[in-house]
C-alpha cells in the first residue's frame, strides 16, 4: 500500500531519502540468503471471475468452503471448486466509492469467530463514507450474522464493532485474525498519505490514536467490545486497545498454527520492505525507522527501545510486501516449517530459521499466468495448505481476480 498507488501499491511518491543506521551499509537480508536450491511450487486454479480477492477465511465447518473478500464489497462463496454466482454478502451500500482504478479502500478484511459452526458470526473490515472533518472516510470493523441459507448472511445482522476515522485514503491495513487467545486482533494503517506526517511524532508513535497499530479486543464481551485485561497499555495514557504499535501498513499478519508466533509484513515508504514478529507491546520504529534504516530524522535515529524487523529487502528485489503464512501443511514438505510470502509484483518468498539466523530465498513458481500477476494476499485451510489471491489488474475493474492452491509440481 504504497501512497497514491493500488491496493499495495506500484510506486513510492517521491520523497525523503534514508540513511542506513548500520555501519557496515549492508543490507541484513542479502546476508543470510539460502544458497540452497530455491523449492518449486505449482499453482492449481481453484477459481477466477474475481474483481480484486484482498482477502478469504475458510469457513473450517466441514463444508470446506471458502468465503472471499472482493474489494469492492462482496463476499464470495468457493465451494467445491466452484464460485457460487449469488454473493455472500453484499455491502456496496454502506461503502464509499471506488476509483474502479487505483484505490486502497474498499472490503479489507474478514475473520470467523472461533465458534463460526455454532455461532455463524463473521467479521469484516470496510471503508465507509464520513462526514468528519479532516477525513478521507472510516473504516468499520463490523459483525454479522449467516441467515437461515448457509451460503448468505443477514445484511440486517449487522453490528458495528469499531469505527475508525481515516485521513488520507490509503494505508488502510485491515487484516482480521482471532489469535490463539480468542481475541480478535486488528492491523491499522498509518492513517495515509506519505511519511507518516500527522502531527509531531506521527500517528505510528502516538499511543493515543489506533492508527498504524495492531489492536486485540475481546468481541464476546461488552456492548461492542471489551479490552482484555492483559493488553498492554490497558490503565495508561494511551488506547488500551494497542497490541503493537510503530507500523506504516501492515498488508497481511498471521499466526504460526503450531507455535502461535504473530508474522506481519509492513509495506515501506521509499526504499525498504519488512517482515516483523509482533510482540506485545512492541514498538516497531515507523516512522523513525523504515525496515533496518532511519527515517525520520533521516540520520543517527536512536534504535533504542525498537523492535527491528527478522528481514527487510528493497526495491531492486520488489516493491510492496504481500504477508502470509508459515507453512503447516503437509503438500509440501519442501517448504514446511518456512515462512512463505510475496510482493505484488508476482514473487513469492521464504524465511526460515537456522542456528538463531533467518535465511531467506525465493520460490519458483511453476504455472504462472500469461501476463500481469499480482499477489494481493493469502489464505490458510484447516489443514495447513495455502493458497494465493491474485489480480491481473492494478485496480478493483474488470474480473480477473482469481484464487489459486499452492501444490507440488
Amino acid at each position: 500500500m504504497k501512497a497514491g498507488l493500488l491496493l499495495v501499491g506500484i510506486l513510492v511518491i517521491s520523497g525523503l531519502l534514508v540513511c542506513n543506521s548500520f555501519t557496515s551499509g549492508q543490507n541484513p537480508g542479502d546476508a543470510n540468503k539460502d544458497s540452497s536450491n530455491a523449492p518449486t511450487i505449482e499453482l492449481q486454479k481453484i477459481a477466477d471471475g474475481l474483481h480484486s480477492p484482498v482477502a478469504a477465511a475458510f469457513t473450517n465447518d466441514g463444508t470446506g468452503r471458502l468465503l472471499v473478500c472482493d474489494q469492492i464489497g462482496l463476499i464470495r462463496v468457493i465451494e467445491k471448486g466452484k464460485l457460487i454466482p449469488e454473493p455472500f454478502l453484499d455491502i456496496r451500500s454502506k461503502m464509499v466509492k471506488l476509483s474502479g482504478g487505483y484505490d486502497e479502500r474498499g472490503l479489507l478484511g474478514i475473520a470467523l469467530h472461533p465458534q463460526f459452526a455454532k455461532n455463524h458470526k463473521l467479521y469484516i473490515y470496510f471503508s465507509a463514507p464520513s462526514s468528519h472533518p479532516g477525513s478521507s472516510h472510516k473504516n468499520i470493523l463490523a459483525e454479522f450474522k449467516v441467515s437461515a441459507k448457509p451460503n448468505q448472511a443477514d445484511l440486517k445482522s449487522e453490528r458495528v464493532i469499531l469505527a475508525i476515522e481515516h485521513p488520507e485514503s490509503n494505508h488502510n491495513g485491515g487484516d482480521l485474525h482471532f489469535g490463539p487467545d480468542g481475541y480478535l486482533y486488528i492491523a491499522q494503517g498509518d492513517g495515509g498519505g506519505g511519511g507518516d506526517q500527522h502531527g509531531e511524532i506521527g500517528n505510528a508513535q502516538n499511543l493515543n490514536t489506533l492508527l498504524g497499530k495492531i489492536l486485540r479486543i475481546d468481541v464476546d464481551k461488552g456492548i461492542t467490545y471489551s479490552i482484555p485485561a492483559d493488553n498492554p497499555f490497558t490503565g495508561k495514557k494511551a488506547r488500551p486497545e494497542i497490541w503493537a504499535y510503530g507500523l506504516r501498513n501492515p498488508w497481511r499478519f498471521s499466526f504460526d498454527k503450531k507455535t502461535g508466533t504473530l508474522f506481519a509484513a509492513d509495506v515501506g515508504q521509499n526504499l525498504y520492505e519488512e517482515v516483523d514478529i509482533i510482540e506485545k507491546g512492541g514498538n516497531y520504529g515507523w516512522r523513525i525507522m523504515e525496515g533496518f534504516h532511519c527515517f525520520n530524522p533521516k540520520e543517527n535515529c536512536k534504535t533504542e527501545g525498537l523492535k527491528l524487523p527478522i528481514f527487510e529487502y528493497d526495491h531492486n528485489t520488489g516493491i510492496s510486501i504481500i504477508g502470509g503464512y508459515v507453512y503447516r501443511g503437509k503438500a509440501l514438505p519442501q517448504i514446511d516449517g518456512r515462512y512463505i510470502f510475496a510482493d505484488w509484483i508476482g514473487k513469492l518468498f521464504y524465511l526460515e530459521k537456522r542456528g538463531g539466523a533467518w535465511k531467506n530465498g525465493l520460490i519458483s513458481i511453476k504455472n504462472k499466468p500469461e501476463g500481469d500477476f499480482r499477489i494481493l494476499s493469502f489464505a490458510e485451510d484447516s489443514s495447513g495448505e495455502l493458497y494465493i489471491l491474485t489480480n491481473q489488474e492494478t485496480g478493483p475493474r474488470g474480473t480477473k481476480g482469481a484464487v489459486y492452491k499452492l501444490i507440488k509440481p
